[in-house]
């Protein structure tokens, strides 16, 4: 037999009713001939940890703006950390672990450089606004590979494109809000349950505050240091959406209110700290005149590693380019475009 097939039918026992079975698959855009030993969740995944867009994530801002101390996270540490978070809780629901780190490696392939402050500046310039969910889906389904994209399976597809809260519910205020899997669904708790951690954790490590900063109540309900935060969000997590019979991937009342209590703490204490915000307000003038520049010179493009391939407008083939930089490349062509450079003899 197939090794595939051995695995897919291992599912069956494996899985609970209510997981994404990989032969229950709505399939792919472009049908393709099945590989003979991964299912097709385990070849997204792989097709998403190849990809350059994955890579390029690894010089992509998480809170501290290109950190020069090896311990601050990264966009792709924290990719990473909800991988292991959501795999985790996976694991003990029964449901697919193949699709819930695909859906975990490939979330966030669109955001810009310079976090959340780059992907304000090109939603302001561009007509049609711009979020980093809607790049991610352009980056797997129409940049990465030259134009041809990854041709992802449409469970993969839908948990990018609904792992998103904003500032919103944590659990979605509709239920067209949410992925249409449960491991999507465990995905977009998985990203808020890391990101709070460990942005705490680098931001205690930063001096922009210190543990006991964080109000005492929620210093009570959920811990003081990160494991044990982490240890109660999850272990919640877990029994709750069991003690529901699995309907939905869900924190308990009490616990998603003080996870949001603590989300929102921190936008005031350390994502809008001035320390922070100054040095973003210098990155989103970078950004804002690199795309001036490029709007206005289309043909430099691909002197500096852009294309348009799809014959999109400039506005959006630009906007393509800079989401798709690393902080320090962006820093880089900026000085390169805009600064004097030293003359170098012949």
């Amino acid at each position: 037999m197939i090794i595939r097939e051995v695995n897919e039918s291992a599912e069956k026992n494996m899985l609970c009713d209510r997981a994404c079975h990989s032969l229950a698959s709505r399939g792919r855009v472009i049908d393709e001939e099945a590989c003979p030993v991964r299912t097709i969740f385990q070849v997204d995944r792989d097709r998403i940890l190849h990809s350059k867009a994955f890579r390029r994530l690894k010089y992509k801002t998480q809170v501290f703006l290109s950190p020069e101390g090896d311990h601050y996270r990264t966009r792709l540490t924290h990719t990473l950390e909800v991988s292991q978070v959501a795999r985790t809780m996976a694991r003990a629901l029964r449901l697919n672990e193949d699709l819930t780190e695909a859906i975990a490696l490939g979330h966030d392939l669109g955001h810009t450089p310079f976090g959340h402050a780059g992907e304000r500046v090109l939603d302001e310039l561009l007509p049609d606004g711009f979020h980093h969910v809607n790049q991610s889906l352009r980056v797997v389904e129409l940049l990465e590979k030259n134009g041809a994209g990854l041709n992802l399976s449409w469970e993969v597809r839908d948990g990018i494109m609904h792992h998103s809260k904003g500032r919103g519910a944590l659990l979605g205020r509709t239920r067209s809000d949410l992925p249409a899997t449960l491991e999507g669904q465990l995905v977009r708790l998985s990203d808020v349950i890391a990101y709070v951690n460990h942005d705490l954790d680098d931001a205690i490590r930063g001096g922009l505050v210190s543990a006991g900063d964080v109000p005492r109540h929620l210093r009570t309900t959920l811990g003081v240091k990160n494991s044990q935060r982490l240890n109660t969000m999850v272990t919640d997590l877990i029994e709750t959406t069991l003690a529901s019979g699995c309907e939905a991937v869900q924190l308990s009342a009490a616990v998603a209110e003080k996870v949001t209590e603590l989300r929102d703490w921190l936008h005031a204490n350390v994502y809008r700290a001035h320390a922070v915000e100054d040095e973003f307000r210098k990155a989103s003038r970078v950004l804002r005149e690199l795309f001036e520049y490029f709007v206005t010179n289309p043909d430099s493009l691909s002197l500096h590693g852009g294309d348009n391939i799809n014959g999109e407008v400039t506005e959006v083939a630009v906007a393509d380019f800079l989401a798709g930089m690393t902080d320090r490349y962006a820093m880089s062509l900026y000085q390169k475009l805009f600064f004097p450079q030293p003359w170098k003899a012949i």
